[in-house]
């Protein structure tokens, strides 16, 4: 990612952190669910924690954006408690666009061309190393 586009999506997720946590969380897996109703079982029918994990791993992921090779462990770490889940490579692209259309909906006139591509361009990173590590061999220590 450019420095531009880091500053991008930090500041665009600046603007969505003004909404409620839970709205935004909220808002995205209802998308999820409604484009991909097939994903619902791999989720807790009390959604609450999923929403505070979820927003907790954007925040996580997004105040390190300069420094992501930071997060690498945890990105793996994360990969492989979705694949445990039955999270499939495929699956990457349904929560990308999930992910797309809640900031599109929550930044309206903010959500601009430069902004979409950061974002695609932060999805895209980090799906491909949570894809790469789902893929990986178990390591035995």
């Amino acid at each position: 990612m450019t420095i531009q586009q880091i500053q991008l999506v930090k500041d665009s997720w600046a603007l969505v952190r003004t909404i409620e946590p839970e709205i935004v969380a909220n808002a995205f897996y209802n998308k999820l669910f409604t484009d991909h109703p097939s994903v619902r079982a791999m989720f807790p029918s009390d959604m609450k924690e999923q929403y505070r994990k979820l927003m907790t791993m954007l925040n996580v992921v997004i105040v390190n954006l300069h420094r992501l090779d930071s997060l690498a462990v945890d990105i793996a770490q994360l990969a492989r408690r979705h694949k445990e889940y039955g999270a499939q490579p495929a699956h990457f692209t349904a929560v990308g666009a999930a992910l797309l259309w809640t900031l599109e909906s929550g930044l309206g006139a903010s959500w601009t061309e430069p902004v979409k591509e950061a974002w695609v361009t932060c999805y895209t990173i980090i799906s491909n190393a949570m894809i790469e590590a789902m893929q990986e061999e178990p390591q035995l220590v």
